[in-house]
């Protein structure tokens, strides 16, 4: 490889890095206030600065940390947190499923970077389109995903890092209301991905059964919204034929 190219190749992995990275700053800045929440609420379970802080950097996962902070300060045993929060963070599972046509001929290093980086809103930006017209599923870049994931990663420990120091001078933080952060950031998650009918059904149904199990207190809820949404959506998808539909177009462009 000549100079000139490597030169290129470096330019070219900087500017996807870059563009990762700006890609999930919106992201970023929206998780901020669960940050804070999460590194407060672990020095009132009785974490210290740095136990609190390396929950985050190991764990780093929001939603599971709160829950297990949660269950630890009501007493609950080992056994039923690690349960909790595998159940939890089973999504991801969904996720590495997913993309795995794209991450499984990366080298193993990059496989276990992405993997440990991998979260909702790293899921989110590499499934959009960027750097071109293309569908996103067929042009997966490793830097993209990697500017996206480290910024990430970094914004949340920041994150906790602030929650920590208030935590240690600001009484009743978790009062404040942050914890609508949560919420906030998968509604701006989901909003843009609802480009299809099928997917509108699949976020409907999925809301409205989450707020019809809140409302009786069904344990289970989140699971039984989840599943009954993605049902529903594939269910509409199958009936209207919309993946038919969008093949023909294809074909048809492709023809002309």
């Amino acid at each position: 490889m000549s100079s000139t190219e490597s030169i290129n190749n470096t330019s070219s992995k900087l500017k996807s890095l870059l563009s990762g990275a700006l890609a999930v700053m919106p992201l970023t800045i929206a998780v901020i206030p669960w940050g804070i929440l999460a590194g407060s609420f672990a020095l009132e379970v009785g974490l210290t600065a740095v136990e609190s802080q390396a929950m985050s950097a190991i764990i780093f996962a929001g939603s599971a940390q709160l829950v297990a902070l949660g269950m630890i300060k009501a007493g609950i045993g080992i056994g039923s947190i690690l349960i909790t929060t595998l159940l939890i963070t089973s999504r991801h599972l969904l996720y590495a499923m997913a993309m795995r046509s794209q991450i499984s001929p990366l080298p193993l290093k990059w496989r276990l970077g992405l993997g440990f980086l991998l979260t909702d809103e790293l899921f989110a930006i590499s499934n959009q389109a960027h750097g071109g017209d293309k569908p996103a599923q067929h042009q997966f870049d490793r830097w993209y995903a990697l500017g996206g994931g480290l910024t990430f990663y970094l914004g949340w420990n920041i994150a906790t890092l602030l929650g920590i120091v208030a935590g240690q001078s600001i009484d009743n933080l978790g009062e404040l209301g942050l914890d609508f952060a949560i919420a906030a950031t998968f509604i701006a998650i989901v909003v843009p991905t609802v480009k299809k009918p099928s997917i509108l059904v699949c976020v409907l149904v999925s809301l409205t059964l989450a707020v019809v199990c809140a409302v009786f207190a069904i344990q289970a809820g989140l699971l039984i919204a989840a599943i009954s949404g993605m049902a529903a959506g594939m269910a509409y998808a199958k009936l209207t034929n919309e993946g038919g539909d969008n093949i023909a177009s294809e074909q048809k462009e492709k023809s002309l």
